[in-house]
């Protein structure tokens, strides 16, 4: 079967991941020895050039000390923010007064 392409996706995963781990104070070394994994394989993952299958999801998941539906709520979480247009940042208006001589 082939990947799923899906970039933004890719990117709120992985970023979550990342940042749930770095919350947790785990060093990738740390959450794949937990986990049973390759450290070069968590690497993969948090840069978004590796998909894990489902089982591997489910013990990353395990590694961080959340549920997989809570994984799957701050993934959705970050998609929304990654797929929401930015905003344009309020710009201040120049108020120019004239003084009487």
């Amino acid at each position: 079967m082939r990947p799923s392409r899906n970039d933004l996706l890719i990117k709120a995963f992985s970023g979550v991941l990342k940042a749930r781990r770095l919350a947790l104070g785990l060093t990738q070394e740390d959450l794949a020895g937990a986990i049973e994994l390759d450290r070069p394989y968590i690497t993969l993952i948090e840069s978004g050039a590796k998909q894990p299958s489902l089982s591997v999801v489910w013990r990353l998941a395990a590694g961080l000390q959340i549920t997989m539906s809570e994984l799957a709520a701050l993934v959705d979480v970050q998609l929304a923010r990654l797929q929401s247009p930015p905003t344009a940042p309020a710009t201040a208006k120049k108020v120019v007064t004239r003084r009487k001589p």
